[in-house]
């Protein structure tokens, strides 16, 4: 046997040994069921997921707060990941900027193989550690940043070589897999492993193990958003008006936090060039837009906090 069979033979039996690898020998004539069944199915085996989320959740908070913690001081967060994993890291960086008027450099989504990946497999390219270590390089880590390995399978190359080198330069990390016991999650400081079973078709990662990826990339972009005070209450009120849409929600967004009418609420945003968290500050806070931008940089950016000093005034 060659050395290249050998290499074959070793990562076959390290698939076998994975949960989200495993055949499911129940659902070996599923092509045969009607179309209705195969989708109940499906459906079930979704319903499942959230549960496996909920187990880890105390590991998710942990995470949060270590990574809100650190963007409060400036840090950055970054996922990475190859294939699927590096997709859905990618997706939700890419809807920070609009949703809580992030800059696009704040919250990175790193794939295997560089954008073309997005859209096409780039051969080989979920093998390189080393791969990895030159995309974050590139990105000058510093201890204030975080950084989230994803790898369904836990045992991705590129992942674990992005987590283990930003952990040697002090970065926070964090491994995020779909079996227990998975190399990635013990090379992060914060390992986090939502087990959700076997897969409908044996070995695609994109369905449960893909959902509940993204389930938990949503809370931890999410909720660090929260506690960096870019909501008030369960409002977007960073959101960036950026198209029609965003701009109907911005005057939407307005009204719910101050029950004011379209009249002032159009004022305030003129005079605040948009900004929504300023305009419910001028209103609720019945200060000028200097004022409130004053009041926000002191708050930094927490809008309950500049109310407090606005009204306290």
């Amino acid at each position: 046997m060659t050395s290249t069979s050998d290499g074959h033979h070793d990562l076959r039996a390290q698939l076998a040994a994975l949960t989200t690898e495993a055949f499911r020998p129940e659902l070996a004539e599923i092509d045969r069921l009607p179309t209705l069944e195969i989708a109940r199915i499906m459906n079930g085996e979704d319903a499942s997921v959230p549960t496996a989320v909920a187990a880890q959740l105390p590991r998710i908070a942990a995470a949060i707060d270590a990574t809100a913690e650190r963007m409060a001081r400036g840090g950055r967060l970054i996922y990475a990941g190859a294939g699927t994993a590096g997709r859905l890291g990618v997706l939700d960086a890419s809807e920070c900027p609009p949703t809580f008027n992030t800059s696009p450099a704040d919250v990175i989504g790193l794939i295997a193989g560089g954008p073309p990946a997005l859209v096409t497999a780039v051969e080989g390219a979920e093998d390189s550690g080393a791969l990895a270590a030159e995309d974050l390089e590139a990105l000058a880590l510093t201890p204030d940043d975080t950084v989230v390995g994803v790898s369904a399978s836990g045992r991705t190359p590129y992942a674990i070589g992005a987590v283990e080198y930003a952990r040697a330069r002090l970065a926070l990390t964090i491994g995020l897999s779909c079996n227990a016991g998975s190399a990635l999650a013990a090379a992060a400081e914060h390992g986090i492993e939502v087990v959700v079973g076997p897969e409908l078709l044996t070995g695609s990662t994109r369905l449960k193990a893909g959902t509940a990826q993204k389930l938990v990339l949503n809370m931890i972009s999410t909720i660090t958003m929260i506690r960096l005070g870019k909501t008030y209450g369960n409002l977007m009120v960073d959101v960036r008006a950026s198209n029609e849409k965003l701009r109907a929600r911005s005057r939407h967004i307005v009204a719910l936090a101050t029950g004011a009418p379209d009249a002032e609420i159009e004022r305030a945003l003129a005079a605040t060039d948009g900004e929504v968290k300023n305009a419910i500050l001028t209103i609720l806070g019945d200060v000028d837009a200097p004022t409130a931008a004053r009041l926000l940089t002191q708050s930094n950016g927490h809008l309950r906090a500049a109310l407090t000093a606005a009204n306290g005034a």
